[in-house]
């Protein structure tokens, strides 16, 4: 059985695993990209990018031509990069 000790340490290796994979993420992040970010089980695409702040700025995927629906967005709320799919039933 984990002791208090054991469980704070297996926490912290989750912490860092978790920031590992947000700076993996964000260095190999390019416009275009298909994401899924957290809470929402939409597809977005990424069309533009500020590394230096952290964020981008994406929409919904397949997007619609008569819609300008884009938004910001911290790339930590960013949780997978996927092929961009015209099959609008994803």
């Amino acid at each position: 059985m984990f002791g208090f000790s054991n469980l704070m340490i297996h926490s912290k290796l989750l912490d860092n695993k978790k920031e590992n994979n947000n700076l993996i993420l964000s260095e190999n992040l390019y416009k275009g990209v298909c994401v899924k970010i957290k809470n929402s089980n939409k597809t977005f695409q990424v069309i533009g990018i500020n590394k230096d702040k952290k964020i981008c700025w994406v929409r919904e995927w397949p997007f619609a031509y008569n819609s300008k629906k884009t938004f910001a967005l911290e790339i930590s709320q960013i949780t997978l990069q996927i092929f961009c799919s015209n099959n609008s039933s994803e």
